[in-house]
């Protein structure tokens, strides 16, 4: 495939050429990201990570990654990447992809450790209402000493998209955990365990 012809999604022939055009910095249409201006050789790649802290020792992506990450949220094209690295576009690809997958499984695991940490926690069974949702986390809330900071029809708004598919019109189709944290947030998780 023409590297410089990917804006049409139907061309794109498999998951290695990374995540969906949503994920990837606004590219000016040539569906490579970056506006080919030609500043790209300006970026100080390991002066910036180190100006954001990074640690490959403590961090979920490798340098590598986190160096392809930085460039493509510039706007760096992914053939300008692979030649300052010395690889293949298609790699390029597959290590930002592989650098954003590290990312989202990242943000999971955050996600669940402050759910199993949150002081309450509240279970809403399938076929539960939506609204009566609020009921049940206000009155947790109540009985724990915890301030929720959302109205009933923001704590439904938060809810319904978090659960995603598994809420349904005003009916929940999948079994939910709502966590409130001690200074009110909420977090909600979409229970694994068998029906």
């Amino acid at each position: 495939m023409d590297e410089t012809d990917a804006s049409n999604s139907s061309d794109v022939p498999d998951s290695t050429d990374g995540p969906p055009d949503d994920a990837r910095p606004s590219d000016g249409g040539d569906g490579d990201g970056g506006d080919g201006d030609g500043d790209e050789d300006d970026v100080d790649v390991g002066a910036l990570l180190d100006r954001a802290g990074f640690d490959p020792e403590t961090n979920v992506l490798t340098r590598r990654q986190a160096e392809v990450l930085l460039l493509r949220e510039r706007g760096v094209r992914q053939t300008v990447i692979a030649d300052r690295i010395g690889t293949s576009r298609a790699n390029v690809s597959s290590i930002e992809a592989s650098a954003r997958a590290n990312i989202e499984k990242a943000r999971e695991t955050i996600a669940f450790a402050e759910a199993l940490s949150a002081p309450v926690t509240v279970e809403v069974d399938v076929g539960t209402d939506l609204y009566d949702v609020p009921k049940h986390v206000y009155d947790a809330c109540d009985e724990a000493g915890v301030k929720v900071n959302y109205t009933a029809p923001d704590l439904m708004k938060i809810v319904s998209d978090a659960a995603d598919e598994a809420v349904q019109g005003r009916e929940v189709r999948e079994s939910l955990l709502v966590g409130v944290t001690s200074d009110g947030n909420v977090r909600v998780r979409r229970s694994t365990a068998e029906e």
